[in-house]
């Protein structure tokens, strides 16, 4: 850990702490010396994931009244919480939303009103959509295919409008497919990676949607958090309500994706909603953050796949 990333006992606030990014977010500093609150309703978090040395509130963002205190004394807010994935807020548009933007709005008016220094948002790729070009470059349109992309970019303006109006100064980083340890396992928020492992976890097919050849620029958790922290340290000037992208900069096939973690996969139609492509130009992280990723993707999902009970071999042929 760079020196100028030490906590030094100072006191910062993550919300969706219980989460996966939020709670490897929330190790990496206390681990730095920093002094962690924790936000989350626990509706996608687990409680396995806190870590006892935080301090942990359980409320719901939707009601600024119920998390209004718990912002006083914070210097720096991350803000990581968020209903996450594309079906669902096909299928549920206006609960993601109340969520999703809602949730973040009150958050921003909560660090104004408490004078938090910093405010890092976590932010998406999916504000970008289907671009004509790639790499995903932060000076190209954004132009959402669905209600999850919109919300985030909705969100992103409040931050770059509450540094604007309040001179908050404030970040968003834009995540390009966060996977790693701890991912979630089922339920509405699974990523793909997950979604295989648990598949073969389970003895069963990979389903690919459509021909299996969208691409996605696989980000590491690790690196995710790096970028945030380097994100809490950089000069004021750079805080100035913008948007960052976070990405390793190289993309895999979904095919590519299950002939690493092995087994027989099964076709199922293409869903709409969602970009054929990604792949981040980080370039800009690189120059203002100093912000590199370190870890190669596909060895980092063999080593996920390597966990894998032996048992979910049986009767699965590899294809790896």
């Amino acid at each position: 850990m760079n020196a100028s990333t030490r906590g030094n006992d100072r006191l910062v606030l993550v919300t969706g702490g219980a989460g996966f990014i939020g709670s490897h977010l929330v190790r990496a500093l206390l681990d730095a010396s920093f002094r962690v609150r924790t936000i989350d309703n626990l509706s996608t978090g687990s409680r396995d994931r806190l870590d006892p040395r935080a301090e942990f509130f359980y409320a719901d963002l939707r009601s600024l009244a119920d998390i209004r205190a718990i912002f006083d004394g914070v210097e720096a807010v991350f803000h990581a919480a968020a209903l996450p994935r594309v079906p669902l807020s096909i299928e549920q548009p206006i609960e993601t939303h109340m969520v999703n933007v809602v949730g973040t709005l009150n958050v921003l008016v909560a660090a104004r009103d408490a004078g938090a220094r910093r405010f890092i948002y976590s932010g998406s790729s999916s504000v970008y959509g289907n671009q004509e070009r790639l790499p995903l470059s932060e000076g190209m349109p954004t132009a959402p295919l669905n209600p999850y992309g919109l919300q985030k970019l909705a969100s992103e303006e409040y931050v770059r409008l509450f540094h604007l109006h309040y001179g908050m100064p404030a970040l968003t980083l834009r995540y390009f497919n966060v996977f790693g340890p701890n991912m979630a396992t089922e339920g509405a928020y699974v990523t793909v990676i997950s979604l295989f492992l648990r598949q073969r976890r389970m003895g069963l097919p990979m389903t690919v949607f459509g021909d299996g050849e969208q691409t996605r620029d696989f980000t590491h958790v690790s690196d995710v958090v790096r970028a945030n922290l380097l994100a809490l340290e950089a000069d004021a000037a750079v805080a100035d309500g913008r948007a960052l992208n976070v990405g390793r900069g190289q993309s895999l096939s979904i095919n590519r994706v299950a002939q690493l973690i092995g087994g027989p996969v099964v076709n199922l139609p293409a869903r709409i909603g969602e970009a054929r492509h990604t792949l981040a130009d980080s370039s800009q992280a690189k120059r203002l953050l100093g912000w590199e990723p370190r870890v190669n993707t596909e060895d980092a999902i063999l080593e996920l796949r390597a966990g894998l009970p032996h048992s979910a071999d049986r009767g699965i042929g590899s294809s790896s």
